[in-house]
């Protein structure tokens, strides 16, 4: 099977979704002209035309409700954020506009669009850059919340959420756009709201998603070398959550620990470790631990940068607890 890059990956799914249905068109900051601020949308102002493919002022407000009223009269706009730190300033019209829509006009208005940009940290962007809020939206009812990790996953998914009746928050990272993996040439969908089990192990259950399974799956590895058997889980949605497999693996582990790269308060983390005591406790053989960014905002430093971010090393202490070896 063919590699592609995550961008290119990207590329193909909203492409194939424009070739097919002539409502679906891409707005943004620089997605046209420039082809994209990180080249996921090269060549598609070529193909398409600037009907289809429209660069935006700096006015996230402005475009995102350009969208939602574009989706209430039947057409699907995919709406991208250079960042989803500056969905911040569109963030009235995604929460009370595209995720109410539905229920506030009485079922006659569905909102059939996707935003989609980066999220979390990519380097030293300093603090109002590389802040995640996947937790904000997926505690948004009327939001479906999808944050693929491989190119794979990120086409399938992509195209589920362009063909979905609802608005879908899509959320990559920069520091992926460049990663390459193995992606089919014929059509496939991946579904929303459906987990998937990376790696099978039996001794202690990893959950995380987006770039943060990189760190999962390193920790892992390195458990693998002194014989431990890590089971490794992908959420790849964040809202609706596919909680019947992660309790089929817990059950099976009786160990767990989650990784996410957000802070800890209010955190998918904290979710997913109530859920899990609440629905399974008396398969828990350990104490639930989550290994979070740090409780506060993230620095330019590097030195800081590393010290706050969740990786492998902080991962298999938690797991070395949880499995008590230390």
């Amino acid at each position: 099977m063919r590699e592609i890059q995550f961008r290119e990956a990207l590329r193909e799914a909203m492409s194939e979704e424009m070739r097919r249905d002539k409502n679906v068109f891409l707005m943004g900051e620089e997605v046209a002209e420039y082809n994209g601020a990180y080249k996921v949308s090269q060549g598609m102002l070529d193909e398409f035309g600037p009907e289809r493919v429209l660069d935006t002022p700096i006015a996230e407000l402005g475009f995102a409700g350009i969208g939602v009223g574009a989706a209430m009269n039947g057409i699907r706009p995919i709406i991208e954020f250079m960042t989803f730190n500056f969905s911040l300033v569109a963030i009235d019209q995604v929460i009370n506009s595209a995720a109410k829509m539905l229920n506030m006009s009485g079922g006659q208005f569905n909102i059939p669009m996707v935003f989609r940009g980066p999220t979390g940290n990519a380097g030293q962007l300093a603090s109002q850059h590389s802040q995640n809020f996947e937790n904000w939206y997926a505690n948004t009812p009327g939001l479906k919340v999808v944050v693929p990790s491989n190119p794979y996953d990120a086409k399938g998914l992509l195209k589920s959420a362009i063909r979905d009746n609802d608005p879908v928050i899509f959320m990559e990272s920069e520091l992926m756009y460049g990663d390459k993996g193995e992606v089919p040439e014929s059509e496939y969908l991946e579904p929303i709201g459906k987990a998937k089990v990376v790696k099978e192990g039996t001794d202690a259950t990893i959950i995380s998603f987006g770039k943060m399974m990189k760190v999962a799956l390193a920790a892992a590895e390195e458990m693998e070398k002194d014989g431990h058997s890590i089971e490794v889980i992908d959420l790849r949605t964040v809202r609706p959550i596919d909680y019947a497999t992660l309790f089929e693996s817990v059950k099976k582990t009786n160990r767990c620990v989650i990784v996410e790269e957000a802070w800890p308060l209010s955190s998918i983390a904290t979710d997913l470790a109530f859920n899990i005591q609440k629905n399974i406790f008396d398969f828990l053989d350990a104490p639930i631990l989550r290994v979070n960014n740090f409780d506060v905002p993230v620095s330019y430093a590097p030195t800081l940068l590393e010290a706050v971010l969740p990786n492998a090393e902080k991962t298999i202490k938690a797991l070395r607890s949880v499995m008590y070896l230390d």
